[in-house]
Order: C-alpha cells, then structure tokens, then sequence
C-alpha cells in the first residue's frame, strides 16, 4: 500500500476522506475514482516533492479549495493531496480538519479516516448530490 508507506514519514495527523473513506468504512460509495488525503501543508512539503509528487497552489472552484494541491498517479488510483482544504457552506468558508481519526488495515498497513459520523457530516456539509449519496451509504 504505497499511501500508507508515503504517509508514513508525516508528522501530523493526515486523512483518507471522500468516497475512499466511505469505502474503507466498509460501505459502498458508488465508485472510487480516485484517494483524497487530507494532510498539513509542513507534511505537504516534506513528503511529497522529495517523492517526485509536484505540489501546486491550491485553487477554488468556488466549492472547494486548497492551499496545497498535488496528485500522484503512481498508485493504481490517482490520489490527490490537499493541505489547507476548505470547502464553502453557504457563502463561509470551512476549513477540514477532523476531529477523529480512525485507522483501517488494508494489505498490512494502516490508512486513517476520519470516523463514521464525522465523515457523514463533512459529505453532508460539502452538499453535493453525490456526496450527500455517500453519506448516506454510511
């Protein structure tokens, strides 16, 4: 599991979140297209350009945003990497930062998510259809 290796060098707390999450919570998203991990930007720059994972400036599509952005597609699912994501709920701003964290064995190593509820409540507040489809599932 080379997320699990990757990450295993941060300092901070970090997160698979989105539908890989609800799928490590043992419900079905719907179709995974790609790992969403939530980490500080100090992580952000220490761990992924040394690996050959170019980091951008985060942009807003106006839902979300991000003051660190990379993605590695050296896994079998693209996994893109968010430090300082935001998304907006009703013209705020919220920053992402869970509360719980919780870790799953997948092929010996550990990925952490945030838990059950807590990960309900962030898909719920980002309101998209299928988010809202995802919170659901769990």
């Amino acid at each position: 599991m080379r997320i699990a290796r990757l990450m295993g060098g941060a300092r901070d707390d970090w997160w698979v979140i989105g539908s890989a999450a609800v799928l490590l919570h043992g419900s079905d998203p719907g179709g995974v297209a790609d790992v969403d991990i939530l980490l500080s930007e100090k992580d952000a720059l220490k761990l992924l350009e040394p690996r050959g994972i170019p980091i951008a400036a985060g942009m807003s599509d106006g839902l979300f945003r991000s003051a660190l952005f990379a993605r590695w597609d050296g896994t079998p699912l693209p996994c893109e990497f968010m430090a300082g994501f935001q998304f907006c709920q009703r013209g705020d701003w919220q920053r992402v930062w869970p509360r719980s964290r919780e870790w799953v064995e997948v092929a010996g190593e550990k990925l952490f998510v945030p838990s059950r509820d807590e990960l309900r409540t962030l898909l719920l507040g980002f309101g998209r259809g299928k988010d809202v489809q995802r919170a659901a599932c769990l």
